[in-house]
């Protein structure tokens, strides 16, 4: 399994992986490029009329998974995509709390 982001899925949000000192100054200049997040209203509301209709995201992620079935088979009244829902709105809101505010009203 690739260990970049994108091919870790719902871990690349919650678990930074570790970074070598380049790698950290190459993310703190992506980061510091991508702080301006302003969308017009227009294009904000087309995203809250898109998530009314179709609030789900799919990911993959074979460590979460099986650690949420896990939890799934093991513990009564599980809920895999309340527990997932909790777990990665957190992570966002902690990672991306500017963008999150914006969409405090969903």
């Amino acid at each position: 399994m690739s260990d970049n982001a994108l091919g870790r899925g719902l871990d690349a949000l919650i678990q930074k992986p570790e970074t070598t000192k380049k790698q950290k100054k190459n993310v703190k200049s992506e980061n510091e490029n991508n702080t301006n997040y302003a969308l017009s209203d227009e294009k904000i509301q087309e995203i809250k009329d898109e998530i009314e209709k179709n609030p789900r995201i799919s990911l993959w992620s074979a460590k979460s998974a099986a650690c949420l079935r896990y939890l799934k088979k093991t513990t009564p009244e599980f809920s895999i995509s309340s527990e997932a829902s909790y777990i990665l709105e957190e992570a966002i809101a902690k990672k991306y709390p500017e963008i999150w505010d914006i969409f405090e009203d969903l």
